[in-house]
């Protein structure tokens, strides 16, 4: 099983914020779970740690996090995942929308797949497995 993570899960998690899904938390704090971040979900907690919305202290500091950390694969945000957006009109946000098609393109390639998210529109869309 791989765990697609959202960006809120990701900055939750580096932060310790206890707004993180106790099941997700589980997952992200086991050195055996095998960790993808889609590029585009990287970038914007980039964003987000730029803008001073989180306390993680800077967007370096996030980033050698996620480089530090082995169980972890940044999946490109390639023309599978722009393609597999196509359609995705339940999800309303751009970023949600390449976060949802990199783990279905990931499921189309015979992974078993799970995102780790809390985002309304993405649960209530029923496109992916979601554990939270």
């Amino acid at each position: 099983m791989k765990y697609v993570i959202d960006t809120h899960a990701l900055i939750w998690f580096l932060e310790g914020n206890p707004r993180l899904g106790s099941n997700a938390k589980t997952i992200l704090s086991n050195p055996e779970s095998q960790l993808i971040i889609p590029a585009t979900a990287l970038a914007e907690a980039v964003w987000i740690v730029e803008r001073g919305r989180t306390s993680i202290s800077s967007a370096t500091a996030l980033l050698s996090a996620v480089n530090a950390d082995s169980r972890i694969v940044v999946y490109p945000l390639g023309t599978n995942v722009i393609q597999q957006t196509i359609g995705l009109a339940a999800i309303a946000e751009m970023h949600d929308r390449q976060i949802v098609a990199t783990a279905i393109v990931l499921v189309n390639q015979g992974e078993t797949v799970v995102l780790l998210t809390c985002d309304q529109n993405i649960t209530a869309s029923g496109l992916v497995t979601i554990i939270w």
